[in-house]
């Protein structure tokens, strides 16, 4: 394991195999994800970024693919919701105890409800963020599910 971050931790008490990519991050870079896809030489659309969400009174965890946009309409309605709206960044540092840049959806200080675009299903690993800015871990996307206790849903739009 290259760092030790809560996601690593929680992957490594879950007995998931992953493997580590850290990265140098350019703090002028704010477009987190698409940065680790360009210098890992990843197709975007196996990178997935992480967002923090509310669902009417809920942080939710939505995790898209960095070369889409998540569609708001379409995660709260895979809840059963009748309202997303991105959440407050600084209550979503709490809540995660991850900076931004480097939320992951592994090991969060607080547990989230948790909702993956259908097209994780699609590859054989995809890449998250590691918990850290400039650090992205590699796994199945079974063992991203069970990591999060995630439910797979149509929630991302080109």
């Amino acid at each position: 394991m290259a760092l030790g971050t809560p996601a690593t931790v929680a992957l490594d008490s879950l007995g998931i195999t992953f493997t580590a990519h850290p990265y140098e991050h350019d703090a002028s870079n704010q477009d987190y994800g698409v940065e680790a896809a360009t210098v890992l030489g990843i197709a975007p659309e196996q990178v997935f970024k992480t967002l923090m969400t509310m669902v009417d009174d809920d942080m939710v965890v939505a995790v898209v693919p960095v070369s889409g946009k998540l569609d708001l309409k379409a995660l709260a309605s895979a809840l059963g919701g009748k309202k997303a709206t991105m959440a407050d960044p600084a209550l979503a540092q709490r809540r995660t105890g991850y900076v931004l840049g480097g939320i992951s959806p592994i090991g969060q200080k607080l547990a989230h409800k948790t909702v993956i675009d259908e097209t994780v299903e699609l590859f054989d690993t995809v890449f998250v963020s590691g918990g850290k800015r400039g650090f992205d871990v590699e796994l199945s996307p079974a063992d991203l599910l069970r990591a999060t206790d995630a439910h797979v849903g149509a929630i991302a739009r080109d």
